[in-house]
């Protein structure tokens, strides 16, 4: 490990202010999964630090609820700089833990610094409304307050900017939080802390902590003190926590599953559908919720559209992260290389061609070549579960109503993508189709200043956009009479 990560490295829990470790005294180790070596450990935390921290959040919120917008705008003003300050730093260590090459990491670190430097606007724009009232006498008033302690759980896909959507906001809103980061990618979440320690927020208004995820989040949903769970992961995940919400009546927000269709017609730009197919498939070795799991190509360039991308694709350099000009890093760990190698076998059993890569990659562990099927048809695994790995399938349609049939044609509805030249057309596939995001001749399309997140079992609520905020305020009318007027 190189010596610039170590600062950030942190192998303690944060519980109001102070390191910690389990009252267990027991850890969970981390590995690198380049190399499958150990990297450290973190503590493995359960129902009863998950207490301490939520009264401690609890605790803070008293005071920090009632600092000034402008107040916590600055704050998150200057979280924003420490983060890029430390951009290099916070990169490797993510790399190290999670694998994407350093290309990738820096864009996520400067991507959890831009939804933090949104929200610190955002912080100043929580507006209410004086409503006409309809007596002489009396005022009406809605306010906007923070809704208390926030537990937020993030994935090891994307662990420093799934959590910046969260915390950004919450703290901004004048919430304080309990974070839970995925043990395979602890260090990232945990140098949060670190950084919100540093630039001055106080003890309390941020906790996180690593451990058992079941415990931790049954304590999460059980205990009162907390008002709002915000969690990125699998639907059947969120299934669980929304249900284990509802007896505490909390706010849920979650960012759920997809499986993004990803449509070609046959007026569209080929050479750009294939720059924005490798961005949408491959973007960390397609371990993305927003991941393009199904390519669907008009007939007419079906052919073209499969030999471009293949090609394309097997250009694809694999690698450990840190190694430069290296595009696809290794997968997560083994199970993640056999669930792919268990779409792939169920494709070729059902007439799949295999065009590019298929197999592990020669480097060994967990890295996998970068790989597309022909052929691919809706009795293919592929079509209704999320692949979370580097396999493009693609399917062949024959008319825009069939396109937008198979693509909506998923209990998911998070993000999808398509390739045309014609206008009208633009908007019929924009309208028809069922997902809370769409990308037009466009393959990457997340920005703070947009709202991210899904329809159907894809989720609720939004993060990012001037919408991120609202699922961390509570809105309260006010009547005010006796005025004499």
């Amino acid at each position: 490990m190189l010596q610039k990560t170590s600062h950030f490295m942190r192998q303690a829990n944060l519980i109001n202010g102070e390191w910690v470790q389990a009252d267990s005294g027991k850890t969970i180790d981390v590995t690198n999964p380049a190399t499958g070596l150990k990297i450290g450990t973190v503590p493995r935390s359960g129902a009863a630090e998950t207490r301490r921290a939520i009264e401690a959040a609890n605790e803070a919120f008293k005071t920090f609820r009632k600092t000034s917008a402008l107040e916590r705008s600055k704050l998150l003003r200057k979280l924003h700089d420490a983060i890029m300050d430390n951009q290099d730093a916070l990169a490797e260590l993510l790399t190290i833990e999670q694998g994407k090459s350093l290309t990738e990491a820096k864009g996520e670190i400067g991507s959890s610094a831009a939804y933090v430097l949104w929200f610190a606007e955002e912080a100043r724009r929580t507006y209410g409304d004086v409503v006409p009232s309809p007596w002489a006498d009396r005022r009406v008033l809605v306010t906007k307050e923070p809704v208390g302690v926030i537990a937020a759980i993030t994935p090891w896909n994307f662990p420093s900017s799934m959590l910046s959507r969260k915390l950004g906001p919450a703290l901004a809103a004048g919430c304080t939080a309990v974070v839970k980061p995925a043990s395979q990618t602890p260090y990232s979440g945990l140098a949060w802390g670190a950084l919100c320690e540093e630039v001055g927020f106080p003890k309390g208004v941020v906790n996180v902590l690593t451990g058992s995820a079941g415990e931790i989040g049954d304590e999460i949903c059980a205990n009162p003190l907390v008002k709002k769970i915000t969690f990125t992961g699998s639907t059947e995940v969120g299934k669980m926590l929304i249900a284990k919400s509802a007896s505490t009546v909390k706010k849920v927000s979650m960012e759920l599953g997809g499986n993004a269709p990803f449509l070609v017609f046959d007026d569209a730009d080929i050479d750009r559908a294939v720059e924005g197919a490798i961005t949408a498939k491959f973007r960390n070795s397609g371990q993305t919720c927003v991941c393009t799991n199904r390519f669907f190509a008009q007939a007419g360039i079906y052919d073209r559209f499969v030999a471009k991308l293949a090609e394309a694709s097997s250009k694809l350099k694999v690698g450990s992260g840190l190694d430069a000009g290296v595009q696809q890093g290794p997968l997560i760990d083994e199970k993640a290389v056999e669930k792919v190698e268990e779409f792939i076998a169920d494709a070729t059993a059902k007439g799949g061609k295999v065009v590019a890569g298929g197999k592990r990659h020669a480097l060994g562990g967990s890295f996998f070549e970068p790989t597309v099927i022909s052929g691919a048809t809706p009795a293919m695994l592929f079509m209704k579960d999320e692949i979370f790995g580097p396999v493009a399938p693609v399917f062949k349609f024959e008319t825009e109503e069939e396109a937008i049939a198979l693509a909506n044609d998923t209990e998911f509805g998070l993000a999808s993508y398509f390739y045309t030249g014609d206008l009208g057309r633009a908007f019929r596939v924009m309208e028809g189709l069922k997902y809370g995001m769409v990308g037009v001749n466009e393959g990457l399309i997340t920005t703070p200043e947009a709202p991210f997140g899904g329809v159907k079992e894809s989720g609720l609520g939004r993060e990012g956009g001037h919408q991120g905020i609202e699922d961390y305020l509570d809105t309260k009318y006010v009547c005010i009479g006796g005025l004499g007027l």
